[in-house]
């Protein structure tokens, strides 16, 4: 066994080809294995949206329950990595990225998660999707009075979230009136 292992050993410095690509592998080999150690946490507000996101949906129901819903996260959202991670919280939904209305008519999305998109372009997004049951949710829509049913709004240290009714009555969803209680209490995190 020892004569095999010095063997292998050997085969690397035989080739000049190989000699000089054996650091180049033990450097890939490296990276490969340490990636997840190199990743970057996740901070402590993207845990608070993860959490609000996944608190939402979770109490969200479906005609057509999908279990876990699909989350159609547009690309141009600021926490979209804290969505679609594998580490840290557990999640309710399952992450899909989007990167333009094409991409969300093809991915039948349970659930649809807005970046730097208006306003406008939700309640445009929401006409499209022919009466599809859908949660909309934008984490750029402060007055939340068109687009999107769940806003979420940033303080400094903390997130909470509005509730627009009219877009919440027409989304085809019903959320635990519990949920819709804690928009209006104000101290909800």
């Amino acid at each position: 066994m020892d004569a095999e292992i010095k063997a292998l050993r050997r085969i690397p410095m035989s080739n000049p080809f190989l000699k000089l690509s054996y650091p180049l592998l033990l450097v890939l080999i490296f990276f490969s294995i340490s990636r997840p150690l190199l990743a970057a946490a996740l901070t402590d507000m993207d845990k608070s949206v993860r959490s609000m996101v996944s608190g939402i949906i979770s109490y969200t129901r479906w005609p057509q329950p999908e279990q876990p819903p699909t989350l159609c996260v547009f690309s141009t959202a600021r926490y979209r990595d804290a969505l679609s991670a594998a580490e840290g919280l557990p999640v309710t939904y399952h992450p899909v990225m989007v990167h333009s209305r094409q991409d969300v008519l093809n991915a039948g999305c349970a659930a649809i998660y807005f970046g730097s998109e208006s306003p406008e372009q939700q309640v445009e997004l929401q006409n499209m999707l022919n009466a599809r049951p859908t949660l909309l949710i934008s984490e750029q829509n402060a007055e939340c009075r068109i687009g999107s049913s769940f806003c979420l709004l940033f303080n400094t240290d903390k997130v909470t979230f509005a509730v627009n009714l009219d877009s919440l009555s027409r989304s085809g969803v019903r959320v635990n009136p519990d949920v819709l209680m804690l928009a209006r209490n104000k101290n909800h995190e």
